[in-house]
């Protein structure tokens, strides 16, 4: 019965009628008809929209967005949105998500940044609760308590929420954000503040904190380059976003949101004992079972749609064991100045978060491996030593990958190094590995959000795949989504991202943290993407042309069943935000192949 049930699936999944070698006309695309979620992004950066689109159809939901002006940033100097904002509109979300429920859906994914500010960026600069409406103004308060009451008279809505610990200093190059003036406030907020003891407390506890050291002396802001009226426009805007982070969780904690989730994630964080310390203890406090605080905000809406979908079938209910492994042996450190908490600590908060159960690495008895490739610890050793350490680490993990790929035991894979490796991880494992047979991958920008990016993609195609349910739309969109995430991270940020960032400067004169402050010439930015792009993915594409990828397992005898990714093409690069920091792409595929 199960070869038979294995037949039918690949049988299902395999193209017919196309000529080797080819991509598939869009066209001719076999779109994704299942349930339908609403989403309100973050922004409009791949990482929240075309990433979460991919994630989201390789489970079977059809993702409903807005008009990409209505939650759009742009930064100083660019075009607005409307000719006017240069944020996210609040008022045409807030009508948008209404007129979803209006028509019958039922599962929401709502960034309540974008709802409260017009986005992340903007969420780091607002100090007042006002917001434009037709006619006249209302707050943002009052529009988030209509919104979230109207979705609660619906007892069948699935209604995950989408929060963040405002980061310690806000935007370069937004609202005349310098980077003098970034690295001023955020010197001041890692500064300790007195720490609250639990118990009863009030946002308002922690904000009247907020301009004293650890030792409850008032902090000067001309001792960090900075005049009083900047630290208080900085302070005006946190305490705003405390105080609508915490009229949210009041809310949902009282009876009719039982249906309603919250996910808070830490943005830029410091280990040190800084101006987030309170806030995130406070909102960790009001969370109730079923909510939870992680790290990382990029990945919220990954998170999101993964427990949506493991709800939903029933892997709450399972045990599922995982076996994890660490390269480097700094895994007791941060990843990067900028999270929190030790990576292993992260990493663990996350499995707790998806409810799986912990083995250590290559024990046999695991569902799934997962390895993650640290920093590596080589303080105290010669360049020669170093150099023999870092090698010797890469060549062990990827040993260990190709071990499992023997096993036929899946993967996920999280290179956690923030670089300290050079290109030379990423070219070992195009040389050796068979990077297409992965659940997930997870290396490019942030270190904060690789974890929450990894796991919840390698998890949710797990539950998938114990399914025994695919559908061929369902499976391109899961090569999209790891295609996408290995040469982003192999091929941009490791190859072509440095030579952009030079050219931009010394050949152009120009930022590329903006494109148009000053304005250069953009074209001649996109052919030198393009040109490089091409350059620098031949090898990785031939690896995942050349790779089988599991589209079916069984957990009872552990047997599974593979295909052949087929054809890969990557065209319509573009810089979504007019920066180098990341680039968006379109992947063409060809047919899947026994």
């Amino acid at each position: 019965m199960k070869k038979r049930i294995l037949a039918a699936v690949l049988a299902c999944l395999l193209l017919a009628g196309c000529a080797p070698g080819t991509t598939v006309p869009p066209e001719e695309e076999p779109a994704v008809d299942g349930p339908e979620i609403a989403y309100v992004p973050l922004d409009d950066r791949p990482d929240n929209v075309e990433r979460v689109v991919y994630l989201a159809e390789s489970l079977g939901y059809r993702l409903e967005m807005p008009e990409l002006e209505d939650y759009r940033t742009a930064l100083d100097g660019q075009p607005k949105n409307y000719d006017s904002l240069q944020c996210g509109n609040p008022w045409s979300l807030y009508t948008w998500v209404l007129d979803q429920e209006a028509a019958g859906c039922d599962r929401y994914i709502l960034s309540m940044d974008q709802l409260h500010s017009g986005g992340l960026v903007s969420s780091r600069c607002i100090t007042e609760d006002e917001v434009p409406i037709p006619g006249g103004t209302t707050s943002s308060s009052e529009l988030m308590d209509s919104l979230l009451s109207a979705l609660a008279e619906d007892k069948n809505n699935v209604v995950w929420l989408l929060d963040s610990v405002m980061r310690l200093a806000p935007t370069v190059g937004y609202q005349g954000g310098t980077l003098e003036d970034y690295n001023a406030l955020r010197a001041y907020g890692a500064v300790g503040r007195p720490e609250l003891p639990g118990g009863d407390l009030e946002a308002s506890d922690i904000r009247a904190l907020y301009q004293l050291g650890s030792d409850g002396q008032p902090l000067d802001p001309a001792d960090f380059g900075l005049t009083e009226e900047r630290v208080d426009a900085y302070l005006a805007a946190r305490s705003r976003k405390l105080a609508l982070s915490e009229r949210m969780l009041h809310t949902v904690q009282c009876g009719g949101y039982e249906h309603f989730r919250v996910l808070i994630g830490i943005d830029d964080s410091s280990e040190e004992e800084s101006i987030q310390k309170n806030e995130i203890a406070y909102l960790r406090s009001q969370l109730r079972e079923g909510n939870a605080l992680l790290s990382g905000v990029d990945d919220l809406a990954f998170k999101a749609v993964a427990k949506l979908y493991m709800a939903e079938t029933g892997w709450d209910s399972q045990t599922v064991h995982v076996g994890i492994t660490y390269f480097g042996g700094t895994e007791d450190r941060p990843a990067c100045a900028y999270d929190y908490k030790p990576l292993k600590e992260i990493v663990e908060e996350h499995l707790e978060f998806f409810g799986v159960h912990q083995l250590s690495g290559g024990s046999g008895a695991a569902d799934m491996e997962i390895l993650v490739l640290t920093q590596p610890n080589v303080e105290g050793m010669t360049q020669e030593e170093s150099d023999w350490r870092k090698k010797h680490e890469c060549t062990n993990l990827v040993s260990w990958m190709k071990t499992f790929r023997n096993r036929q035991v899946p993967v996920i894979l999280i290179d956690a190094s923030n670089g300290t490796y050079g290109n030379d991880f990423q070219k070992m494992l195009t040389e050796e590995a068979e990077l297409g047979y992965l659940l997930s991958y997870a290396g490019f920008l942030d270190m904060a959000i690789v974890t929450g990016t990894a796991l919840s993609h390698g998890f949710a195609r797990y539950a998938h795949l114990t399914r025994g349910e695919t559908s061929k739309a369902e499976e391109r969109a899961f090569v999209r989504t790891l295609a996408d995430s290995i040469i982003k991270d192999f091929c941009y940020k490791h190859v072509v991202r440095e030579d952009l960032l030079a050219y931009i400067r010394n050949d152009l004169g120009g930022d590329p943290n903006n494109f148009w402050a000053p304005e250069i010439d953009r074209e001649a930015v996109l052919k030198r993407l393009e040109s490089g792009m091409e350059k620098s993915t031949r090898k990785v594409l031939k690896n995942l042309e050349n790779s089988n990828m599991i589209v079916f397992l069984d957990r009872n005898d552990k047997s599974l069943g593979e295909i052949s990714w087929g054809k890969v093409e990557l065209e319509n690069y573009r810089f979504p935000w007019d920066r180098a920091f990341e680039i968006g792409m379109d992947i063409r595929l060809g047919m899947f192949e026994k």
